[in-house]
């Protein structure tokens, strides 16, 4: 079951979300470690270029996400009587995907503001847009600290309603984005 149904995730939206969660928590866990590096550590500009590499990387796959998400059905709420809470997890979630997208395009911002592309694994480069705005690199530099420690306290959130959902309210929030499923059941 690669696609959607009105009652569950397939395995390409699965496989996605968890993609992109992966690499979020990765991202700001070497974003935590690269900014106690100086330029003189051997691992400064190993690290930058990994960091900026995946980056570029999870747009594209953040794309992609975005892309198969507005192109499939979207799962109707495992209770829907609890309405507040179905419309708050709808809010959440386009909080998250808001909150990603604008730590990308701060991160682009960021590693493009002298002119020079991104290069990505060596592969291919993103060109540059140039400098939009005086002080780009800081004022782009700043947002994306906060977006990122944002994102994070969202997802860490997000995670935790999944589990009440799972533990105390006992439905299938959590195990529709861990196992997909072709019908209403309760597997």
């Amino acid at each position: 079951m690669l696609k959607n149904t009105q009652y569950g995730y397939g395995w390409i939206a699965i496989f996605l979300h968890w993609l992109v969660a992966i690499a979020v928590f990765g991202l700001f866990g070497l974003g935590l470690y690269m900014v106690d590096l100086s330029y003189y550590d051997s691992w400064y500009k190993g690290s930058l270029d990994l960091h900026k590499s995946i980056g570029i990387t999870l747009a594209l796959v953040f794309a992609l996400r975005l892309l198969w998400r507005i192109t499939q059905v979207t799962p109707r709420a495992a209770d829907p009587t609890l309405v507040w809470q179905n419309r708050l997890a709808h809010i959440a979630h386009g909080l998250l995907y808001v909150l990603l997208a604008v730590l990308l395009m701060t991160g682009y911002l960021i590693s493009t503001a002298d002119g020079r592309g991104i290069e990505v694994f060596s592969l291919f480069t993103v060109p540059s847009m140039g400098e939009f705005i005086d002080n780009q690199e800081d004022i782009a530099g700043l947002i994306h600290e906060y977006v990122a420690w944002s994102l994070i306290i969202f997802a860490a959130l997000h995670a935790l309603a999944a589990l009440k959902h799972h533990f105390i309210n006992r439905d299938r929030t959590l195990t529709r984005m861990l196992k997909a499923t072709k019908g209403d059941n309760h597997e």
